[in-house]
């Protein structure tokens, strides 16, 4: 149900939490689970009261820490790849764009019965928008699953392509930039602790040195890098990405790895001589997001380049210290291939748009539903319909901006239909974890990730009623 007002929040908490001055107290564990977490995660995600929203996302936050459940930054275990203290794991990264809360659920099913803490939820700056999921709203979600789930340890939530617009960027440039840093602040306060920045839109290849063609790339990411070190918590190291190739475009090469690092780390000295760098470097091999699609909707076969990522993952590793190459655009990617990231050492791989298609055509999923989110596209986004597309094309394409104004329908199913289509996904989950080896990685993880409990602040409406 939808909370109308904070008296009928409040009653919902009876005999099991009790919120006062001094925080949070659980009153009854088994009932948090039983009884109000799903309530909570529903409000978090769809109650149009700001103030009673972002009530319940501090309130799966405070029931997190007491679960023992604690969103972390993955950069100790990625600066012991760095070493070569383990390697042969690539760590999935999954985009959750729809049906957060019950993907979640089945990704840390599928984490838990693979002995598992090695793997990341992550969002991107573009899917905030057109998912209608605040960061704050995206964190309690996937903190919602793991109380549920009976999760216990870190958790790692990733923001993916925090990027740099182009044209955005040319028009005025301080204004993108600071636009890019309250977003990430939000991204902090919410509990994100790893986050990519992309500033690989900004790559211009027709300027003839290689140096200067990264420049602006390496300049921006520098500077997002410092701000990223102002603003995280005490005790808290953000593991920070960054990118030297838009995904869809060239394949990457040693040169412009090597010209992006060492203008990087020049760039980051001059601003403090301890400030700590990036932990993985996003480069790309041949893959598109979302795939490259065909006329009748179906997906391409693509060729990966495996060995620039092989190649760039050791520069990367052996001459400035970082954990490896990370692949974007994989998911659509052919089964047999996966197997192959582990074995070049790739770090890091993030998956999205197949989970996507496994709900979109699922055979559980409602074809009525299906059809008026169709049509829909079809007439409320006709205009970026491109003139070399096909019907089939243009609504592959475009369909992942339907999550959010389809988001009360989509949670409103039934909870049978969630279910077998999460059962679906979670199959793709468990396939994923065993073909990338992120599988017996706990022990690994716990070896290296000590968890900080950050304090969220409480809401200020919430402040004023205690």
């Amino acid at each position: 149900m939808i909370y109308k007002d904070f008296n009928e929040l409040l009653n919902s908490l009876g005999g099991i939490l009790k919120i006062g001055k001094d925080g949070l107290e659980i009153l009854n564990k088994e009932r948090v689970v039983s009884d109000i977490i799903d309530e909570l995660a529903y409000n978090a995600a769809l109650n149009e009261n700001k103030d009673l929203k972002d009530i319940s996302c501090w309130l799966i936050r405070e029931i997190a820490y007491d679960f023992n459940i604690i969103p972390s930054s993955i950069q100790n275990l990625y600066e012991a790849r760095s070493r070569n203290e383990y390697k042969d794991i690539t760590v999935p990264a999954i985009n959750l764009r729809g049906l957060t809360y019950d993907l979640a659920k089945a990704l840390i099913r599928t984490a838990k019965r693979n002995n598992s803490l090695s793997f990341i939820f992550e969002i991107a700056k573009s899917e905030i928008g057109y998912t209608q999921q605040r960061p704050a709203e995206y964190v309690a979600l996937v903190l919602a699953a793991a109380i549920k789930e009976h999760f216990e340890g870190p958790i790692f939530i990733q923001a993916d392509h925090v990027q740099v617009k182009d044209k955005n960027f040319k028009e005025d440039r301080d204004k993108e930039i600071n636009n890019l840093k309250e977003l990430i602040e939000e991204e902090i306060e919410a509990g994100f602790y790893n986050i990519d920045v992309d500033s690989s839109t900004l790559v211009d290849l027709n300027k003839k040195e290689v140096l200067e063609q990264q420049r602006l790339n390496f300049e921006i990411a520098a500077e997002l890098t410092l701000f990223i070190r102002e603003k995280q918590p005490e005790g808290i190291t953000i593991s920070v990405g960054g990118e030297i190739g838009e995904v869809g475009g060239k394949n990457s090469t040693p040169e412009e790895l090597r010209a992006f690092m060492e203008g990087y780390l020049r760039t980051l000295k001059d601003y403090g001589s301890q400030l700590k760098g990036i932990s993985k470097i996003s480069i790309q091999t041949g893959t598109a997001h979302g795939g490259v699609v065909l006329p009748d909707g179906s997906v391409a076969r693509v060729k990966v380049d495996f060995d620039t990522l092989r190649n760039l993952s050791e520069i990367a590793r052996k001459e400035y210290g970082l954990s490896g190459a990370v692949q974007h655009g994989a998911s659509t990617l052919p089964d047999e291939l996966f197997g192959r990231f582990p074995e070049t050492q790739t770090v890091e791989i993030h998956l999205a748009t197949e989970f996507q298609n496994i709900i979109y055509d699922s055979k559980h999923f409602p074809d009525e539903l299906r059809q008026k989110i169709y049509n829909y596209i079809k007439t409320e986004l006709r205009n970026e319909k491109k003139e070399d597309q096909t019907e089939d094309q243009f609504i592959y394409k475009t369909r992942k901006k339907a999550f959010g104004p389809f988001k009360k329908e989509l949670l409103d199913l039934p909870n049978e239909v969630k279910e077998a289509i999460s059962r679906e996904v979670e199959e793709k989950f468990d396939f994923l974890f065993k073909k990338l080896k992120a599988v017996n990685t706990k022990e690994l993880v716990d070896k290296y990730i000590k968890p900080q409990k950050i304090k969220a602040k409480i809401p200020h409406k919430l402040a004023e009623l205690i």
